[in-house]
């Protein structure tokens, strides 16, 4: 979240979209509700489904799923062809004003630089155009037609209101509706907030669904300002934690990057990373990432991290490619991996396309589940009839399960959306024999190590170099942990002066006090601060609020730097004024930037020195136009999903996105609208935490068994009756259940012809108190985002029938 779940009172208004807050958040709504009954603010939803949000909304419009990215640029065509954006925000704060490269091109859908074979751009024709003095050229009249402002008009004048309707079944007067409720905010006196979750990142093209809200948000000014923001909401209590913490397989905590093979000294990986400022004065926040890396290297490697081993940086592993969730299964698929370890982790149901899952699984020499449940994937080899039909017999994985305690029976942090780290305290002792986590790893890894030391192996050095040096190696402590996340001084640091600014020993108040001379350690530099000199900060619990904004900066830690809402210069205008002074955040009051939050800025520096408000971008401001961090585009495009009832209708010849993650035997698996018309979705439920509350006896009473939910419209089609047993098949697997025929679906008219939607809820399997089902990831297509690689859960083909004989 660029802000937080409290400063959503703030807002004037709120747009759920790609998420249903009500149902999937129900403790977060609350901040809502709030907003709309303090401040008058409106609520709208959109989503494929009439759901529990929307039945809160003061306006509501149905949308098909996959089809998100047009009724976002729609959304951005309304406000640049009707002139409602806010002009001084744009102007100064973004890139509109930046010339792009004469040879960039966008021809039917693809842009210049693609290379069908190798399914890649060449982004370098993305590129700005640049002075005689190396500095980005730009037209602050935002008249040149190269510049990003004039290209993004053209680029987005064909998402018209009747082309929404006609791709993503919204009817135009609603979708109308919320065009002009969005342009109300583009003034700096009224604000929005977007709220999304997994409704939108669960797309070949989900980070491009992201960018556009991103892109309506600073067109209207509303990043950076209380009420405002792009609020990503996580799924789970620690999501954002675990994220932060380096799980992701091309990152180390902090986000920094893992070394690739293309990057085999530490000088050539930090070189990519070091930018040189594109605007004059501009800061090069970036600077600090050789800090970053040098600080982590240290918490790894301890004193085997010198200044003559470059850090050991050698240790570090070095990627060939990103080894997410889907290439992982493939290459079990393959036969080429001898073990998995599962922490936490039921990928038989959280993977796409289960079947292949589970015939990967079957080829590992060992699974390990560390786990404080039994989970469906532990007992992916047992066959449970049609729900996990398998032949143990043709198993030859040897799995091992190893309890661990829950979470309400250890102590430690979570990171919730708001980047908030907050301490929590064990309310039970360890269940049976069960151990912590951490207790599980230690233990694997000393025993590792010994075998190490006695016997040798490829990688031996780097294991052997790790520094372990906790007081009781076979059980660090959480407060040891969190220590080294925050980072402490080796030696004596000392300012420009001479004079000790910071003790050897002495834990870290803030990632500004980072070496990158070995002088200091840190494993995490956004988390720097959250253990610093005073204590545990993730302790604090004062719930004083002075501003009366919601911004309660002494509870808990936020990363970066105990901010709350981020990029909160931008909050006032080029001369440090607020933009409103009902929207009074932070702001220049003659000697420094000042207001309830801590600033993301140069505290020190003023407006006259015209240093970009986003000082992390190398432009100084935000990115209408992306360079080359995106994999498939510098602005987004209607990209269908890879299973649709019904071709591109924006770009013909584009069929799903030209970049995503897709393997030759997965794209082999794509059923088509033939045999499948019918698109799929998939949601959980608010009386079930994901694949875990089917173990409990409560949960399973509020919700027993897996259902479909189908309109009237496509029961009467099918002649299904409510209550009634279905079989909903795709290319890839079936699964059983319930009809629900409920009015909260309805069919979507997609170019003048009806599409039907149904919808799925995941949380149940063939393990645990509930009723039977089937993963319902076996419905699903293993093709992943060009960016991210997230899996396409919320849009597939499918086929439904009523079941009239007995059922299992």
């Amino acid at each position: 979240m660029t802000n937080s779940w409290t400063d959503i009172k703030n807002a004037d208004l709120v747009w759920i979209m790609g998420g249903n807050a009500a149902e999937a958040h129900p403790c977060g709504f609350k901040w809502v509700t709030e907003a709309k009954a303090e401040r008058g603010a409106k609520l709208m939803v959109v989503d494929p489904r009439f759901n529990r949000s929307a039945a809160m909304a003061d306006h509501y419009a149905p949308i098909r799923s996959g089809s998100d990215i047009t009724f976002l640029s729609g959304v951005i065509n309304y406000l640049l062809t009707n002139d409602k954006i806010h002009k001084e925000y744009v102007r100064n704060y973004t890139n509109a004003a930046f010339i792009v490269r004469d040879d960039f091109e966008f021809n039917e859908g693809l842009f210049s630089g693609y290379d069908e074979g190798k399914r890649s751009y060449d982004r370098s024709t993305w590129e700005y155009k640049f002075g005689p003095d190396g500095f980005a050229i730009r037209d602050m009249t935002l008249q040149d037609p190269r510049c990003v402002f004039q290209l993004m008009k053209k680029h987005f004048a064909q998402y018209t209101p009747e082309l929404v309707e006609r791709v993503s079944g919204t009817p135009k007067d609603k979708f109308l509706k919320v065009a002009e409720w969005v342009s109300s905010t583009a003034n700096g006196e009224r604000a929005m907030t977007i709220m999304y979750a997994l409704g939108w990142t669960q797309h070949s093209h989900g980070a491009q669904n992201i960018r556009c809200a991103a892109m309506i948000q600073l067109l209207c000014g509303n990043i950076g300002i209380p009420g405002g923001g792009v609020n990503a909401l996580r799924g789970h209590s620690n999501v954002q934690g675990i994220t932060d913490v380096g799980t992701l397989t091309a990152a180390i905590p902090g986000y920094l990057a893992l070394p690739t093979e293309q990057e085999p000294t530490l000088e050539s990986h930090l070189a990519k990373r070091t930018f040189k400022p594109l605007t004059p004065n501009q800061t090069s926040y970036w600077q600090n990432y050789r800090k970053f890396y040098v600080s982590f290297l240290k918490s790894q490697f301890g004193a085997n991290a010198t200044k003559e081993n470059e850090f050991g940086y050698n240790y570090l592993p070095k990627l060939d490619g990103i080894y997410d969730c889907i290439k992982m299964f493939d290459v079990m698929h393959q036969g080429k991996t001898n073990g998995l370890l599962c922490q936490g982790f039921n990928p038989l149901m959280a993977i796409p396309n289960s079947n292949k899952s589970r015939e990967a699984l079957s080829k590992l020499k060992f699974l390990v589940s560390m786990d404080p449940i039994e989970t469906d994937t532990v007992r992916f080899w047992e066959n449970h009839g049609e729900f996990n039909n398998i032949d143990p017999a043709k198993v030859q994985t040897e799995v091992f399960m190893l309890p661990v305690t829950s979470f309400a029976e250890e102590e430690g942090s979570v990171t919730n959306s708001s980047r908030v780290i907050q301490w929590k305290w064990k309310a039970a002792d360890p269940y049976f024999e069960s151990r912590t986590d951490i207790e599980i790893l230690s233990d694997l890894f000393v025993r590792m190590r010994k075998m190490y030391e006695k016997d040798g192996g490829k990688g031996k050095d780097a294991i052997l170099a790790v520094d372990w040096s906790y007081k009781d190696p076979l059980h660090p402590t959480v407060e040891e942990l969190l220590t080294e996340l925050n980072g402490k001084a080796l030696v004596d640091l000392k300012d420009a002066d001479g004079k000790v600014v910071r003790a050897a020993g002495q834990r870290l108040a803030s990632f500004g006090e980072m070496r990158d001379d070995g002088s200091t350690d840190g494993c995490m530099w956004i988390y720097t601060g959250v253990y610093g000199p005073t204590g545990n900060n993730a302790q604090r619990r004062d719930n004083s609020d002075p501003s009366g904004l919601g911004v309660y900066g002494s509870w808990g830690f936020a990363w970066p730097a105990n901010r709350r809402i981020q990029y909160n210069r931008a909050s006032a205008d080029v001369d440090g004024k607020p933009w409103s002074e009902a929207k009074k955040y932070m702001y220049w009051n003659g000697e420094r930037w000042t207001g309830p939050d801590v600033p993301d800025y140069v505290p020190t520096i003023p407006p006259s020195r015209a240093v970009g408000p986003f000082i992390m971008n190398a432009e100084g401001v935000s990115r209408l136009w992306v360079r080359g961090l995106m994999a498939d585009g510098p602005f987004p495009v209607h990209m269908e999903p890879f299973e649709s009832p019904v071709g591109n209708l924006v770009f013909p010849k584009l069929k799903g996105n030209p970049v995503a993650r897709a393997f030759k035997n997965d794209l082999e698996a794509l059923g088509t609208s033939k045999d499948f018309p019918i698109v799929g979705t998939t949601y959980r439920l608010t009386e079930h935490f994901h694949y875990w509350t089917k173990s409990v006896h409560a949960n399973a009473v509020m919700q027993p068994e897996f259902f479909v939910e189908i309109s009237e419209q496509l029961a009467k089609e099918k002649g299904i009756k409510h209550g009634q047993m279905v079989r909903v098949r795709s290319k890839r697997g079936e699964v059983k259940g319930k009809a629900v025929v409920t009015k909260r679906l309805k069919p979507f008219m997609i170019d003048g012809k009806p599409v039907h939607e149904v919808g799925l809820p995941l949380n149940f399997g063939f393990i645990g108190e509930t009723k039977k089902a089937s993963p319902i990831n076996g419905l699903t297509s293993a093709i992943g985002d060009a960016n991210s690689q997230t899996p396409e859960y919320k849009a597939f083909l499918v086929n439904i029938e009523p079941i009239t004989g007995p059922v299992a």
